[in-house]
């Protein structure tokens, strides 16, 4: 997925999830949540379809169609058939897509003369696993190029965490609150390890390949190429910003921080997952109660010295190593790989240095081609935050 793309999706899943829990009437919200997925998908129609009491899906909301005028103007509130894919999906919470309505034996049986000016076809199941809503369904002309596997996983997110949002606006119970949360753990999951990491994935290739170009790019070439791993960048913090807000507690209670050592394990893993070999982690001390904001600082340290090994490194052994003392907590990430070379961005670098400095604490950084890097960030911890 490209960042473009990816900031996108997180711009129309943050629009939703403001507009259900702001206290709006969800059936005002389902004309929004169609609109955004047929933009995002890229898409002449959209259809939102809701599963009622008795199990049968009827079309709640509809964006797009037809010119001219015709029974698909106004498609709300028409029933659709149990045996339709959107219905199957609605029942099993698998996507569905087909390359061309009338020609798919999935499809051709249940398409009403309105939509048969479509071909290209993709439908998501609307909801939670606890909760399943409905579907989300986005349609093509005839002609069109077919929905390809990232519209497909695009729409299947934006569908999940939308039906969320609209979950969490009208859950009463407390036993709905649970399961509501759970699900926002997991969606935050799929997003920090499958989202976040093709990300990572992408910066790094890119970042290799313009390593390789040197000097044989013009400027305008070059300065784009690093434009671009910057918007990548930026993305992946957008993503870590949504992730931190999906797994925040009721907004009606204070906010609490994630457990500090997972998060530092996590991020190890991530890393590890990159470089194809995992790098040793040493945890000493207890790290529950850190501050949440020194917290937030740590992790995002770690976050960027992992990147800048696994971008420019070419380490075959990576140590991090964290330490609460009662005086502060320090980090180090020491590696045995090149060094970092002088001709990368410093973003990354200033950035640690700007936490630890906003903290009250430092960050140090030592390489050497020979010797490879050692990033050491320290923190002070008054005896209050101890």
């Amino acid at each position: 997925m490209d960042s473009a793309l990816a900031r996108r999706m997180l711009a129309a899943s943050t629009e939703i999830t403001k507009a259900a829990l702001s206290g709006e009437d969800p059936d005002a919200v389902l004309p929004l949540i169609v609109r955004r997925a047929a933009a995002l998908a890229e898409a002449d129609l959209g259809l939102i379809m809701v599963r009622d009491d008795e199990d049968r899906l009827t079309v709640e909301a509809a964006y797009g169609g037809p010119a001219s005028s015709g029974p698909l103007d106004d498609p709300v509130g028409s029933v659709l058939s149990p045996r339709s894919a959107a219905a199957r999906v609605a029942r099993g919470g698998v996507p569905v897509v087909v390359d061309d309505l009338i020609d798919d034996p999935l499809t051709a049986p249940y398409v009403p003369s309105a939509l048969r000016v479509y071909g290209p076809f993709a439908v998501a199941p609307f909801g939670t696993r606890e909760r399943r809503l409905g579907a989300l369904a986005v349609y093509r002309r005839r002609g069109a190029n077919s929905f390809n596997r990232v519209a497909v996983d695009v729409l299947t997110s934006f569908a999940a965490q939308a039906g969320l949002a609209l979950v969490l606006a009208e859950g009463s119970t407390a036993r709905q609150r649970i399961a509501v949360y759970q699900e926002r753990e997991r969606i935050a999951r799929d997003l920090h390890d499958v989202i976040v990491q093709r990300l990572y994935g992408a910066g790094i290739q890119l970042d290799v390949l313009n390593r390789r170009l040197s000097g044989r790019l013009d400027e305008a070439d070059s300065t784009r190429l690093t434009e671009t791993m910057d918007q990548i960048d930026q993305t992946i913090a957008e993503v870590r910003a949504t992730v931190r807000a999906l797994r925040s507690s009721d907004p009606e209670t204070p906010e609490q921080a994630p457990d500090l050592a997972d998060s530092m394990r996590s991020e190890v893993h991530t890393a590890g997952e990159l470089l194809g070999r995992p790098p040793k982690l040493e945890i000493q001390g207890d790290l529950t109660g850190v501050p949440v904001a020194v917290a937030d600082h740590a992790r995002a340290a770690l976050r960027e010295a992992l990147s800048n090994v696994v971008r420019h490194s070419g380490a075959q052994t990576v140590l991090v190593r964290v330490r609460r003392s009662e005086s502060g907590l320090s980090l180090q990430v020491i590696d045995d790989g090149c060094g970092i070379p002088r001709d990368v961005s410093k973003r990354g670098l200033r950035n640690m240095e700007e936490r630890a400095v906003a903290a009250g604490g430092r960050c140090t950084i030592h390489s050497s081609p020979d010797s490879g890097s050692t990033v050491t960030w320290e923190v002070p911890l008054s005896a209050d935050e101890s």
